[in-house]
């Protein structure tokens, strides 16, 4: 006949089992409040964004220089512009068609990027989807950027045109790339292999578009020594190295 257990040990297994259930439901309760306050921090609604405060801050900076009277694309500069195009401006962002910078964003460093970054595409994002408002406060406004005429461009000075896989002849210093020639929708990742086998990102063009050529131009001049394999262009395409 089994042994039935002391009381003081019943009482003392009945008050644990008691405090582990009113831990799990205190860390229940935690952890669905927490839930709750991160979504609250993700909703549109519950703290607008507006045209007049964050929007139009990131038109005047990445956008104004094409999409403003006498630019190269019809304009962006009023709320009056961009409300009425505010689906299409969420779609070209989050696709990262717009702004044309044709590259990937963290595969290689340069100091020219005008890509949107991710915290700037989330505030279009929010934007269009609380509704793309205008904000009550017209003094949240910045100052419309002013532009200087057009300078003429001089043409970076290439050391050497890359098509398909090649070797470095000798030691070169790159300060950047230039797609000489990129079929349209082309993508490619660009690299450097060094001597030592260790790999550099230079380059990783995504959907390019040839009518938006620029140059690609490294925040940090790139040493490569002689026998250094530049792999990654596709055939078709034509990719200059800009030299110091």
């Amino acid at each position: 006949m089994r042994e039935h257990a002391p009381v003081e040990i019943v009482a003392i297994r009945q008050t644990t089992m008691n405090a582990r259930r009113m831990i799990n439901c205190t860390v229940a309760c935690g952890l669905i409040a927490c839930g709750a306050a991160r979504a609250r921090a993700h909703d549109p609604s519950s703290v607008p964004i507006t045209w007049n405060r964050e929007i139009s801050r990131v038109v005047y900076d990445r956008c104004a220089s094409c999409h403003r009277p006498g630019g190269t694309a019809f304009s962006l500069m009023t709320y009056k512009d961009a409300q009425p195009r505010a689906d299409a401006i969420r779609a070209a962002v989050m696709s990262r068609q717009m702004p044309p910078w044709g590259a990937v964003q963290g595969f290689g460093d340069f100091n020219n990027s005008t890509a949107l970054t991710q915290e700037q595409i989330a505030l279009v994002a929010d934007w269009v989807e609380g509704g793309a408002p205008r904000g009550n406060n017209p003094n949240a406004l910045p100052p419309a950027p002013k532009f200087e005429p057009a300078k003429a461009t001089v043409e970076p000075r290439g050391i050497r045109a890359v098509s398909g896989d090649v070797t470095l002849p000798a030691a070169v210093t790159l300060i950047g790339l230039l797609p000489e020639h990129v079929p349209d929708g082309a993508s490619m990742q660009i690299v450097a292999v060094l001597p030592d086998r260790s790999v550099k990102p230079l380059l990783w063009l995504y959907q390019y578009r040839d009518a938006y050529k620029h140059p690609f131009l490294f925040r940090e001049p790139m040493r490569l020594p002689s026998g250094t394999h530049i792999r990654g262009v596709s055939g078709g395409a034509r990719i200059l190295l800009i030299g110091s």
